[in-house]
């Protein structure tokens, strides 16, 4: 379901611009696709950093003239320390089409100890229904043992979703941890001549005074 937002058109370009609409709790976007003329937007703070927890959102976006658009988020742009949304680039969809998008990885279950499960591909990239973008791909390692492996090609895909990405690629792994034994730090090493010296040492005194 797409969420709707109240726009507005963006005027101002540039840094200075950017900043202004930032102080005002708005963020800056740009819409584009379909070979139409960029749009540039400004879209409201909160109501967007919610719906953009969902990277591949469906939004719906209403100017004030009535015009609407459906956009999927295509990237976001965030402050480096404060992870605000500083940027959005934005795609527009229509009913009915296929888009290509990156879809996350994630990992259920719990595999039989001590293995781990590793997840190798961190996104598939998948051809949706631009209304039914699935916000991730669920593989289960449930009881998987070592040396489990999934490649991109036999993960079962949501709905009708194609895969695009290489089917020979590892997306998730299930591996036990090997532990390194630790080798003889130097100190040790040295520690133990010294007391080697030391015993030799007693055992002379010892020959001596006999």
């Amino acid at each position: 379901m797409a969420e709707k937002l109240n726009v507005e058109l963006r005027e101002g370009f540039g840094k200075g611009a950017a900043r202004r609409l930032r102080a005002e709790q708005r963020v800056p976007a740009v819409l584009y696709g379909h070979g139409e003329a960029p749009i540039h937007l400004s879209l409201p703070g909160h109501e967007t950093a919610l719906a953009a927890r969902n990277p591949n959102a469906l939004l719906e976006l209403a100017l004030a003239d009535g015009t609407q658009h459906l956009a999927l988020i295509k990237e976001i742009q965030r402050h480096p320390l404060k992870r605000s949304l500083t940027h959005l680039d934005l795609i527009t969809v229509r009913r009915g089409e296929k888009v290509e998008v990156d879809i996350p990885v994630s990992v259920s279950g719990e595999p039989v100890a001590p293995a781990i499960a590793v997840v190798d591909l961190q996104a598939l990239t998948l051809s949706v229904d631009a209304l039914h973008v699935p916000e991730h791909v669920e593989i289960s390692v449930e009881e998987a043992e070592d040396g489990f492996q999934l490649f991109a090609g036999d993960v079962t895909l949501p709905g009708d979703a194609e895969l695009v990405t290489d089917a020979e690629l590892l997306v998730v792994s299930v591996q036990t941890p090997r532990v390194e034994e630790e080798p003889e730090t130097e100190e040790s090493e040295e520690g133990a001549v010294a007391s080697d010296e030391e015993s030799t040492e007693g055992s002379e005194e010892s020959s001596e005074q006999e």
